[in-house]
């Protein structure tokens, strides 16, 4: 059942387990909106069986929202754990596996997007893209890049953003095998 295509799930208890699996999986916090983008993304929930099963869940205690920072998260209760381990079987593993991979996606954006600071300006002649690369600890590389136009800055800055450590290592990788260029002489000469 693997190769699915768009069938979501009808059934809002349904998508209560699959929502209280989620979180239980995640194990971390989770804002409001996260989860919903998470969820819809998916495709495999839609929209009014998402928010009814949400309702439902913080109305019988199975999860609470909490503020933090100005945000909004939803955590789940003893509860709402135990019936997402409990009954997660009985969601089939392709909503379970689609639901998880998006939230994994979602959040691995989300640290790509933070591990780097790229910014455009324009100079006299073109554009420099400033980059900063850093591991949440330190600054692991800053480094200025010239582009002709806006059009080719904008597609370096989407490049580095795209996988922000995996620029670095390239660069690591250029620098640590990089070599003086060998001259040789013919000795017909």
């Amino acid at each position: 059942m693997e190769d699915v295509g768009n069938v979501e799930l009808q059934s809002v208890h349904y998508v209560k387990v699959l929502v209280c699996y989620l979180l239980n999986r995640l194990d971390r916090p989770i804002t409001e909106e996260q989860l919903y983008e998470i969820v819809l993304q998916s495709g495999v929930v839609n929209y009014f069986c998402y928010t009814e099963a949400l309702g439902e869940l913080l109305e019988n205690g199975s999860a609470v929202r909490t503020e933090r920072n100005g945000k909004t998260f939803i955590e789940l209760t003893d509860k709402g754990r135990h019936g997402g381990e409990y009954f997660a079987d009985a969601i089939p593993l392709y909503f379970r596996k689609q639901l998880l991979r998006e939230a994994l996606r979602y959040f691995a954006a989300l640290e790509r997007e933070s591990a780097a600071e790229v910014t455009i300006s324009e100079t006299g002649k073109g554009y420099e893209v400033r980059c900063v690369i850093s591991d949440g600890e330190c600054v692991l590389l800053r480094q200025e890049l010239y582009a002709p136009d806006l059009e080719q800055a904008e597609l370096i800055r989407g490049s580095i953003k795209l996988d922000p450590l995996g620029y670095y290592r390239s660069v690591m990788g250029f620098v640590l095998d990089n070599k003086p260029e060998e001259i040789t002489i013919d000795e017909d000469i």
